[in-house]
């Protein structure tokens, strides 16, 4: 899979790799387990004072996203994280409610939700109509600083191979306005309908990548790079690349494990090019498959390794990618949280415990209404049980 540039090896400097996670919550009723829709507006404001701009409202009101401040590493992140979660349930829970990390909810629906009142969503809602309105999905980004905007690009064509597998690690959709899909990651059916979403683009250089969005801003069709919605994207307004592939993360300790392993990855490519190699860059059907894989089956049925031309079992792909960003784990301080991935196999992610909770509930005798809401009744103690 490492290939060498054929080129003098560029003498780069090493990037700081420092971190910011966003995340985004949504609001349910702790006796309705159903979503708040039109939460207090004393709600959030008591969040913004607790937390300054470190929160805001999201497309729909009930939707809650954090975002920590710039992180000099894993550990500072993971402290950022608890303090936030731990604040959003303490002020949710006066009102009777609770957030739950997680990228869907397991009955809600959509036409029934409240949109925040901001330009911004109205101008999404307008040009985008129904496809932007069904958007009660949650995410996690993890951003990573790449000072260099070289580096960035090039670190984006190397990193998109493994997009796939840090989504399996992380799904937490199965479900959809009261539906088991069958698919362990359902939002990114949803949010797929959007337009420039889906894996990224290979560019040559950044000056290339800029032409192509120069491109849209002057047709009109965008204001800014803030509205292509990869998978993975050099940020608009930050000098990282930014990781949007991966659901939420219920799990704290998952999370954490998640922001380490994005980091890690992006610190090897660095390291391969500082070498005068790189990871080979492969066809986008190929890896699409493999997101289609995590999509349908989060790590159940392995994915293609690529090298090989054939699938694998997921346990024996992440000791492949363990053993690679072993030195990068080392040098970042975080081989507890990347050793701590071996747990999510054994755990389940969230979508494997959300539908087997679901099935038991059943099994026990409980309506279908009753097994959802035992479901989201899961997601509000796991969303807090490590802070």
């Amino acid at each position: 899979m490492v290939g060498d540039l054929g080129t003098r090896a560029m003498q780069l400097k090493e990037p700081r790799f420092t971190l910011g996670v966003e995340e985004e919550y949504l609001l349910v009723d702790r006796e309705t387990r159903d979503l708040v829709s039109d939460p207090p507006p004393e709600l959030m404001l008591e969040c913004s004072r607790r937390c300054g701009d470190q929160v805001s409202p999201e497309l729909m009101r009930s939707q809650i996203e954090i975002g920590t401040t710039v992180c000099a590493g894993v550990d500072e992140a993971e402290a950022e994280l608890r303090r936030l979660r731990g604040i959003i349930a303490d002020v949710a829970g006066k009102y009777g409610f609770a957030p739950i990390a997680v990228s869907t909810h397991p009955f809600a629906h959509w036409l029934e939700q409240k949109q925040t009142e901001r330009a911004r969503y109205s101008d999404l809602t307008r040009e985008l109509q129904a496809a932007a309105r069904r958007l009660l999905i949650c995410g996690m980004h993890v951003h990573v600083g790449i000072e260099d905007q070289e580096l960035r690009i090039d670190l984006m064509n190397q990193l998109s191979y493994f997009l796939p597998h840090l989504l399996a690690l992380t799904t937490s959709s199965p479900f959809w306005e009261g539906e088991n899909t069958g698919l362990k990651s359902y939002r990114l059916t949803v949010f797929d309908a959007l337009p420039r979403t889906g894996l990224p683009e290979q560019f040559a250089s950044f000056a290339e990548y800029e032409r192509h969005v120069a491109v849209l801003i002057n047709a009109g069709l965008i204001d800014d790079a803030s509205r292509i919605w990869w998978d993975l994207r050099p940020s608009a307004r930050f000098p990282t690349l930014e990781t949007r592939i991966m659901d939420m993360c219920t799990n704290l300790s998952h999370t954490v494990s998640m922001v380490a392993l994005t980091v890690c990855l992006m610190r090897m490519l660095f390291r391969l090019r500082r070498n005068n190699q790189r990871w080979r860059v492969y066809a986008s059907m190929l890896v699409n498959e493999n997101r289609w894989r995590a999509m349908r089956y989060s790590f159940d049925e392995g994915m293609i390794d690529l090298a090989k031309g054939e699938v694998v079992e997921f346990s024996v792909l992440l000791e492949e990618i363990i053993s690679f960003i072993a030195e990068d784990a080392e040098a970042l301080g975080c081989e507890a949280q990347i050793d701590n991935l071996r747990n999510i196999l054994k755990e389940g992610t969230s979508a494997h415990r959300q539908v087997h909770v679901y099935g038991q509930a059943l099994a026990d005798g409980h309506s279908v209404q009753s097994a959802q809401k035992k479901v989201v009744d899961w997601l509000i103690d796991e969303t807090v049980r490590n802070i």
